[in-house]
């Protein structure tokens, strides 16, 4: 990475040669961040693993030239494991299902090699997930996907998923937490939409939220949302629930105030609700006062204040389900106890979830499952009808 202090800049393959010491940038002409790296059999290429465009693909990356080439199509591959003769075995996972071992040939064939969770995964309801894509912000091309079950032939209200980091993605890939394919169980469609900020689109895409954050994004969601249910019928517009979690609860907390009459209701996870409080109470303090200007906020205070959810309270008014972890040092719960102060103290119908034992991430099994049932008991009572 080039730029201290900046957990999501990208991150560039160098090569050193042990012989003279002397380190070249390999991938400086490729705008993706390279995650995991292995060299290949013939120790002519490397093999990496790189985001794009809500899939996690398999690449070779010639070690010659730094020609990249994509060697996997959809999914989130992960944990590549080259093969002396060629070829390599890794995972791979989608929205629609856990991780799969896969080998890919010297030829760049993928064969599947194992099915773990055929049995488990019969006895769920068939979904349908797709990709889309709109004018948002800054007139450029953001992406989104969209997950319904297929069962079922009448409208359907929707669950509006926003993720974290912020420059991260819910993505094509499966999750423990934040499962889009549960989100269907209920009967509700799933939409997400990579707004400004996501990963996976270049590194000016990702940039882009800096110092931005209730800006783009959120027009990004506001666009993104009314591509949606203007392209498919079967979304119905008028019931749906705004959810995140970190970033994606600061999101809600925003929304709270700046579009205050989109959402029957809305879940709140782990989010920023005051921007003064957080910069001074979050152990990652250098991250916080990178997203706001590069500056603590005492040399700053309005580049924090112009996006800072307790400002507009006034304006809150969509009932909202509040979810805290006591040992969560990243977004402390002390957020999350303001939020719904706030909440109560407006007489907006809301509910505290707080886990004594969880951190940024609820973990636990059995936690997981209180969280769902919570999560959604909350989107029944405002959306079914």
């Amino acid at each position: 990475m080039a730029r201290p202090t900046y957990e999501a800049d990208r991150q560039i393959v160098m090569l050193r040669n042990l012989a003279t010491g002397q380190t070249r940038p390999l991938t400086q002409g490729w705008d993706r961040s390279v995650g995991s790296i292995a060299w290949a059999g013939d120790g002519r290429s490397l093999l990496v693993t790189a985001e794009d465009t809500l899939e996690q693909p398999v690449w070779r990356v010639d070690v010659a030239t730094g020609r990249v080439t994509r060697l996997t199509t959809d999914g989130h591959a992960d944990n590549v494991m080259p093969l002396p003769g060629g070829g390599a075995i890794y995972t791979r996972n989608s929205a629609m299902a856990p991780d799969d071992l896969y080998r890919l040939d010297a030829r760049g064939r993928s064969v599947r090699l194992t099915d773990l969770n055929h049995d488990l995964l019969a006895k769920l309801d068939p979904v349908s997930f797709a990709k889309f894509s709109f004018t948002g912000a800054n007139n450029d091309r953001v992406w989104g996907f969209e997950m319904k079950p297929t069962h079922t032939t009448g409208k359907l209200p929707i669950a509006f998923l926003v993720h974290g980091g912020p420059q991260g993605s819910f993505s094509n890939s499966w999750s423990y937490r934040w499962n889009p394919r549960l989100f269907t169980a209920p009967g509700y469609a799933v939409v997400s939409v990579d707004f400004h900020g996501s990963t996976g689109y270049g590194q000016a895409f990702t940039d882009a939220i800096h110092n931005n954050w209730g800006g783009w994004p959120l027009e990004d969601l506001q666009k993104g949302l009314a591509f949606a249910t203007a392209h498919d019928p079967q979304l119905n517009a008028g019931r749906a629930c705004a959810l995140g979690g970190s970033y994606g609860g600061y999101m809600m907390n925003w929304i709270e105030g700046n579009w205050p009459d989109r959402f029957k209701c809305i879940v709140e996870h782990d989010g920023v609700f005051d921007a003064r409080a957080m910069a001074y109470e979050t152990e990652e303090l250098w991250f916080d006062e990178w997203e706001h200007g590069q500056h603590p906020y005492y040399e700053d205070p309005a580049a924090f204040e112009k996006w800072n959810p307790v400002n507009f309270v006034t304006a809150w008014k969509t009932p909202q389900l509040v979810i805290t972890s006591e040992k969560d040092f990243r977004i402390p719960y002390t957020q999350g106890l303001a939020a719904y102060a706030a909440l109560q103290r407006r007489g907006i119908p809301s509910r505290l979830l707080v886990f004594p034992d969880e951190n940024h991430w609820v973990l636990k099994p059995k936690n997981s499952i209180q969280w769902y049932g919570e999560v959604f008991g909350w989107m029944d009572r405002y959306l079914k009808q």
